[in-house]
């Protein structure tokens, strides 16, 4: 059942006063009874608008720094207060407690004072007290009490109040006290894991979130939480899916490995390279990459290293992609990649990004460190009499880059920059082998003079026996079988170079 009140009296007290003019302006307007404390009281009284400072309710000043304010038992009376109890209304007027219909508070910036690199003395006095402790009571008590607990509700209030005449019902004080639990349990979130170093224990609050078309497929649903905006740029085109989002982010962790290379691109379908080349301009490692494999790339998700300019975005026009990323474009570009209007274009920003992985796995989560581990020319183990080339230590490095990106069991065959082949996500690491052989082969690529890429060890000679007679000369592989020295022997005789790094790179 609808219950309506109305707003007669209003406690605020906020840090950040951006927004709250006109809520003010609107509630004195109402002939609301205003109370505050410090801050938010000057700045009420600097708009001529009369205010009744908490001290005069409580006889108690601000006290310890200002660490005690409204902590008294006529605000949290006035606030938590069951007006429908005949007790309680007995005790308000025995204790002389104003009612309290309405709380705006926010809380101290404790996240951004971390994220600043502040001192602990610092961060710990942006530990609210007072704040969160209205906002659980205003928010527990909603039957009776509107709460306002973030600035991003403020349009929200100021619109109900304003076309409501100061009346609220009991739906919509439900909605803002559950935003306001939303609020508290993200900052207590946060505190705590700036206290916690027991890795054992897991909790998180991501407090921005969006709906989805639809999840993985179109009876599924879909959710992203968060801050999509503040690592990219939205430049045109329809709303990201689901699956694009998993390849973007796919296609962003790939293309890291390459940040620091000349020209470099990459095309990605099903969240595995399906092409990936270094150049010397943009339009030619475009090219290459799509060359790899122009099938798959059919539908894909594009990423570039560097700025994509006219020159490069002609070619890609050619192509039907799903989206197109880099980290800028030329106007021109922007423009002719625009022609297709469910294209999307995305510029994409340089932020922190997380260092562990989490998924579900049966009736929990499965969390880990997040694979950084990139394969150097310095971490390389030469294992045969034959030592690689340097151009063949370079495309071997380039390999192990892309393999590490792969879905396992995963074999890649590069050469002079280029992805020529890769077996993806096979049951057996032969398997892998011959998909890569059978996908370089198609696309007309000699595999003469390519080298080869495994995520993990080879347990029996096989691979390096069958990536031999294709023409591969070079290996680079993490080992550790107790078989090594089998495929180490008959590339010995072959005459193939084979190093180790000791970095295994499953990816499932």
């Amino acid at each position: 059942m609808t219950t309506t009140k109305t707003i007669q009296s209003a406690l605020i007290s906020v840090f950040d006063k951006t927004g709250l003019e006109p809520i003010v302006k609107q509630l004195h307007q109402q002939n609301v009874t205003l109370y505050s404390t410090g801050g938010t009281e000057e700045f009420i009284k600097n708009l001529g608008i009369p205010v009744v400072p908490v001290e005069e309710v409580t006889s108690y000043p601000s006290i310890l720094g200002g660490r005690v304010k409204t902590l008294h038992p006529k605000v949290f009376g006035g606030i938590l207060n069951r007006q429908d109890n005949p007790k309680d209304v007995e005790e308000m007027k025995a204790f002389e407690i104003p009612q309290l219909d309405l709380v705006i508070v926010d809380l101290y910036p404790f996240e951004k004072t971390v994220a600043s690199g502040a001192s602990e003395t610092d961060i710990i006095e942006k530990i609210d007290i007072g704040g969160i402790s209205l906002i659980r009571a205003a928010a527990k008590n909603f039957k009776d009490t509107v709460i306002v607990a973030s600035v991003n509700e403020y349009t929200y209030l100021l619109e109900l109040i304003t076309t409501q005449n100061g009346a609220t019902t009991s739906e919509q004080r439900r909605l803002l006290a559950t935003k306001a639990f939303h609020v508290s349990s993200h900052y207590d979130t946060a505190i705590f894991n700036y206290f916690n170093t027991d890795e054992t224990i897991f909790k998180t609050s991501i407090s921005e979130g969006q709906v989805l078309r639809y999840g993985e497929n179109p009876h599924q649903k879909g959710f992203f939480f968060g801050e999509f905006d503040s690592m990219f740029t939205k430049l045109h085109g329809k709303e990201l899916s689901y699956n694009n989002l998993l390849d973007v982010d796919a296609a962003v962790n790939l293309i890291l490995e390459f940040k620091t290379n000349e020209p470099t691109f990459a095309i990605l379908k099903h969240n595995n390279a399906c092409g990936l080349a270094t150049r010397k301009t943009m339009r030619e490692a475009y090219l290459a990459a799509l060359a790899g494999d122009p099938t798959s790339a059919f539908g894909g998700v594009l990423i570039a290293n560097g700025k994509i300019d006219a020159a490069t975005a002609i070619e890609i026009n050619q192509l039907f992609c799903e989206v197109v990323i880099a980290p800028s474009f030329d106007e021109k570009a922007i423009a002719i990649l625009s022609e297709k209007k469910n294209r999307i274009i995305l510029v994409q920003h340089q932020v922190e990004l997380p260092t562990q992985q989490i998924r579900t796995c049966l009736n929990g989560l499965l969390i880990q460190d997040k694979n950084t581990i990139t394969d150097t020319k310095e971490g390389l183990k030469n294992v045969t009499t034959c030592a690689p080339t340097s151009q063949e230590i370079d495309d071997l490095l380039f390999a192990s880059k892309i393999c590490k990106n792969t879905k396992s069991n995963t074999i890649v065959f590069a050469k002079n920059g280029q992805l020529l082949g890769s077996g993806t996500g096979q049951t057996s690491r032969v398997d892998a082998l011959r998909q890569a052989i059978e996908k370089a082969t198609a696309f007309g690529f000699d595999l003469k003079g390519a080298v080869m890429a495994s995520d993990a060890f080879f347990p029996f000679p096989d691979c390096v026996e069958i990536a031999h007679h294709a023409g591969i000369t070079a290996v680079i592989q993490p080992g550790g079988s107790i078989k090594d020295t089998l495929s180490i022997d008959y590339c010995n005789e072959n005459k193939i170079a084979m190093v180790f790094t000791g970095i295994r790179h499953f990816k499932h």
